[in-house]
């Protein structure tokens, strides 16, 4: 096994290539597919040895929420879809660029408002549907027309970040206009240019899924309960997409997805007969697991097994730190933290030099802002906040608030890619705070119960969440976080919400590039030292391991693997 430095060095310089390319104006005329590729996913490893009939068992950190990436917005949920499912767009493996997928190629109006899709020939959905570009645009349809409990930001997380508004909803604007079929060609309308468009196609939240199906098992079919939702049979047991897996069930007791080899598939046929993630939230667990041969792969390994993994025979595959992990702040149930001299302070107060050297890999960095280094536009003469308790308290006491009680969320039954250990990132942040007289009443919640749905609907003062970037787009980050002012972050409750808002906007909808960037940059400026409605902490560089007879895995910077390249030589 390489060394892990030159393996990050190495993975960093081949993200920075990637992401160079994706700077540049995603507006170009027309792309399309490589000559003789057949999509945009690597062929599994050629190995002779391998065992095609073999089953290959995945240890995921966390549970999926549901199996209709459409209403999901965590990355266990997507770790699964993302094998059933296929979008318009694809990542190049790899790389965190998007080319053609589902549409072979794609072409732009001058004035980026209109977009035509020609859909691939051959393509059958796992139900025996077709694919044409009348199922294209009854996808895009689904999503605009979503109704009731829908249309809120916690199903919906990404079309509501993404796109905006719904047909019925007069008071809010929609990025989508209109999808039109003309045999296997889709014209798609937008109302305005944007930085995003057509690149967040290629996430896996717009996957396109069996209209059929969707009929058939009133994939629609959202209902409130409680401060949570219901979701229908669709969602739960009958996910319909054209992926080189099929799904196979999901055991809820043993925490089990089946997933069987698509043998219809239209592209390279996945390397084994069968797929299994299995939830198991314990680091050390999965650990145990993968030495015992039980399982042959899981995602985030603890820094501090990398060598002893190694040591043992397994490949440990790290990713460059594409993400950020955050303290996300919400006023609505604490009226202290209108106050931005008391954010400040709890910024301060943050030790993350030291959080970074004692719970974070080799090679994550302090956040001075909220996207890493390799995403266009960051400003690069932020520096972190520096850890000052006196500060802290200064400010504290100015804002009348020395004696400030706050009610901080962790997450629970989870490892994140920016978040390897949420417990002990939780506790010295919450020692930090406590440092400087902040009395924590401690909430611990389940990821899939309670956590995320929780933390946007703004039921939390103070939470740990982060981000892993879908594609090198600035919008993509702060522009998820912050345009909607209804967010986790609670943004309406402050004077710079509207500004805040308009100017991410307007960089969003800059056609020049170089012109974009620098609005972004002085944007950042602002969001971290005048407006701070929340604290970055770090970017982690997350890894994969996977035992030593699996080759052909091709680790993701955005860490959405296809796991369809897999082979087992056993």
């Amino acid at each position: 096994m390489p060394n892990r430095k030159l393996v990050a060095v190495a993975g960093a310089l081949a993200l920075a290539v990637g992401l160079s390319a994706c700077a540049e104006s995603q507006r170009t005329p027309t792309t399309s597919a490589p000559q003789g590729t057949t999509g945009a996913t690597a062929a599994p490893s050629d190995s002779g040895n391998a065992n095609a009939d073999a089953t290959f068992i995945f240890g995921a950190a966390g549970a999926p929420k549901l199996f209709d990436p459409f209403y999901a917005s965590d990355g266990e949920t997507f770790r699964v879809t993302r094998q059933i499912y296929e979008q318009l767009l694809d990542f190049l493996p790899g790389e965190a660029k998007t080319g053609p997928g589902l549409a072979e190629s794609y072409e732009g109006s001058e004035d980026g408002l209109t977009w035509t899709f020609k859909i691939r020939e051959g393509v059958t959905f796992h139900d025996g549907t077709a694919l044409d570009a009348a199922a294209v645009c009854a996808n895009f349809d689904r999503w605009y027309n979503q109704t009731g409990a829908a249309q809120n930001s916690a199903v919906t997380y990404y079309w509501n970040n993404n796109f905006g508004g719904f047909a019925d909803q007069t008071d809010k604007d929609s990025l989508f206009e209109s999808c039109t079929a003309d045999g296997m060609t889709a014209t798609v309308k937008v109302t305005r240019v944007t930085s995003k468009f057509p690149d967040i196609l290629a996430h896996g939240a717009y996957a396109i899924q069996s209209p059929t199906a969707h009929e058939k098992y009133d994939a629609n079919n959202v209902q409130a309960q409680g401060s949570g939702f219901t979701y229908p049979a669709y969602a739960l047991e009958h996910p319909t997409g054209t992926g080189a897996f099929t799904f196979g069930g999901y055991d809820d007791a043993a925490g089990e997805v089946t997933l069987n080899r698509n043998e219809d598939y239209w592209g390279t046929k996945a390397g084994v007969a069968k797929m299994v993630i299995r939830t198991i939230p314990d680091e050390s667990t999965r650990r145990q697991e993968l030495q015992a041969g039980t399982i042959h792969g899981y995602d985030l390994p603890n820094p501090v097994d990398w060598k002893a993994l190694e040591d043992g025979g397994a490949k440990v595959e790290i990713r460059p730190a594409f993400n950020i992990l955050y303290v996300g702040l919400n006023a609505t149930k604490n009226e202290a933290l209108k106050d931005v001299r008391v954010r400040q302070a709890l910024s301060y107060a943050i030790n993350r030099d030291q959080l970074v050297q004692s719970q974070l890999p080799e090679g994550a960095e302090a956040a001075s802002q909220f996207f890493p280094k390799a995403v266009s536009g960051y400003n690069t003469s932020l520096q972190p906040y520096p850890h000052d308790p006196e500060k802290a308290k200064a400010l504290l006491a100015e804002a009348g608030h020395s004696d400030l009680t706050l009610e901080f969320w962790q997450p629970t039954e989870v490892t994140r890619p920016y978040m390897p250990d949420p417990a002990s990132i939780y506790e010295a942040i919450r020692s930090d705070w406590e440092a400087v007289g902040v009395t924590i009443n401690p909430v611990a919640k389940p990821w899939t119960g309670g956590y995320l749905d929780g933390t946007e609907q703004g039921e939390a003062p103070a939470f740990l969440l982060g981000w892993t970037g879908d594609y090198d787009s600035a919008d993509n980050f702060i522009g998820t976080f912050f345009t909607k002012q209804d967010n986790a972050f609670a943004t309406k409750n402050y004077p710079f919400a509207q500004e805040l808002t308009d100017a991410l906007v307007a960089a969003d909808s800059e056609p020049d590039a170089a012109k974009r960037d620098q609005m972004v940059s002085d944007l950042n400026k602002k969001i971290a030292e005048e407006y701070l409605p929340g604290l970055p902490i770090s970017h982690s560089p997350p890894a994969i391991v996977v035992a030593a007879g699996v080759e052909g895995l091709v680790t993701s910077p955005l860490a959405a693997e296809d796991f369809s390249t897999v082979t087992i030589t056993e």
